[in-house]
């Protein structure tokens, strides 16, 4: 059964999803299609890419993921398909592939070209949709494409190493639906620079010293109820995806707010590491 993956920032209001799926659908028999996100930031690439590269490996081999964002065409922004892992991508080349390929080489990159398109603002309908489904049927790549070298490339924020090697200066590069901040720090680059030292982490004026493994790793289940630390406390963990994140324990945005909101944090903001 083919697999067809959308990865877009068209919300859940407007009829844009839907028209997705029904096209795919009356387009093809068996075809599994599933949601990653639709509540990618407008237009925010380097949000589109974090979540894409954190789920896409978890699909098998020969999935075919459409991203819809920021997917106009214009002559600095071609319609692609990339080939990464054996996973194939249907997007615009508007520097997403570049920062889900930043760890990998692309095993193909070319041009998308179709007969009598018209250019609208719907190409991920008009454009991604037929692609993906001649994919999915087993269609050949050369039938819809045409080469290209022109892959445009963007950057991750970096984490900074400063004071000999005592201080990590990061960045919040993703924010999820409870509040929590994922930083660019990774588990691997927090190791190699730790050598079993103590440490500080400095959001703004809060600071952590302990890092958990889960959620609930902040709870000491020793002490009695009333003097454990638990739901509202702010603690920080390796994720699943390898990354220093930031949470509140049992957050929700609706309510009591998340750790974007209590410790102040948003997109791009500094998150310091000092070893001790």
């Amino acid at each position: 059964m083919p697999i067809i993956t959308l990865t877009t920032d068209f919300g859940h209001k407007g009829h844009f999803v839907a028209a997705l799926k029904g096209t795919i659908l009356k387009s093809l028999n068996g075809v599994d299609i599933v949601d990653i996100s639709h509540d990618i930031s407008p237009f925010n690439i380097q949000e589109c890419a974090y979540v894409l590269k954190n789920a896409y490996h978890h699909f098998p081999e020969g999935s075919i993921h459409i991203v819809g964002l920021d997917s106009e065409l214009s002559p600095e922004n071609e319609h692609l398909v990339v080939m990464i892992n054996g996973h194939y991508f249907v997007s615009a080349n508007n520097g997403v592939m570049s920062l889900i390929a930043a760890e990998t080489e692309p095993e193909k990159v070319v041009e998308i070209s179709l007969p009598n398109i018209e250019k609208n603002a719907f190409p991920s309908l008009g454009v991604f949709v037929p692609v993906a489904c001649h994919l999915a049927r087993g269609g050949k790549l050369e039938v819809v494409s045409k080469p290209f070298e022109k892959l445009k490339k963007l950057k991750d924020f970096a984490p900074r190493i400063t004071n000999e090697g005592k201080t990590i200066i990061g960045n919040v590069i993703y924010i999820d639906g409870y509040g929590n901040v994922v930083t660019n720090i990774k588990k691997s680059l927090f190791e190699a620079y730790r050598n079993g030292r103590k440490f500080e982490i400095i959001a703004r004026t809060n600071k952590l010293t302990t890092i958990q493994h889960s959620y609930s790793g902040i709870i000491n289940y020793d002490l009695e109820k009333n003097q454990r630390k638990g739901p509202g406390d702010a603690l920080a963990l390796f994720n699943t995806s390898g990354y220093i994140e930031l949470a509140i324990f049992k957050s929700d945005l609706k309510t009591v707010g998340g750790a974007s909101t209590l410790l102040g944090l948003g997109y791009r903001d500094v998150i310091t590491i000092n070893f001790l």
